[in-house]
């Protein structure tokens, strides 16, 4: 079952008249200080817990939590895990950071240039397939499943909303500054 969606523009009006919400942005830290939405608090995907969640200031599971990433597939995630959880009304900001800078609500520049997880996957696959095609061209004709393998992956992926190759770089260490 999906998670409840909310446009930016609808979060903002909710912020307008009370500015306590909990709004979370689950993208790496890196993410986070490059650029984020002026009332996000940074809370990576792999870190959203109840726990996490009360350490924020929000102990209550009935009340609503706004999650945010850079287009909305790992907020769906996240509400998937809160409302696991027991959390009555986890929401995601359909469009997520992209959306919220593209309707021209306050955000919050950072001095770093991050790459973005959705970015590094891209590339990783991509030199991934391009080196299996390479290798089986010129050290044996096998190599070729490491680019299907590889495909596999960004289909799977793309079906199921679950990408492992994001969860593992999500966890390197230029992620997580």
């Amino acid at each position: 079952m999906k998670p409840a969606a909310l446009s930016a523009a609808t979060l903002a009006a909710r912020l307008a008249t009370d500015a306590s919400l909990t709004v979370i942005d689950v993208r790496t830290p890196g993410e986070f200080a490059a650029l984020h939405a002026a009332p996000a608090r940074n809370l990576p995907l792999p870190e959203v817990s109840p726990a996490a969640l009360t350490a924020l200031g929000h102990p209550d599971p009935a009340a609503p939590v706004y999650v945010l990433c850079q287009s909305g597939q790992r907020a769906q995630s996240a509400c998937a895990r809160l409302a696991a959880a027991g959390f009555a009304q986890p929401m995601v900001v359909t469009g997520g950071t992209e959306a919220w800078t593209a309707a021209g609500l306050p955000v919050v520049h950072g001095h770093t240039r991050a790459v973005g997880v959705e970015r590094q996957v891209r590339i990783g696959a991509g030199a991934l397939v391009v080196l299996g095609v390479a290798l089986a061209r010129t050290v044996h004709p096998d190599f070729i499943w490491l680019s299907g393998f590889i495909g596999a992956g960004l289909v799977f992926a793309g079906i199921t909303g679950f990408c492992g190759m994001g969860l593992l770089l999500a966890k390197a260490p230029w992620n997580r500054a």
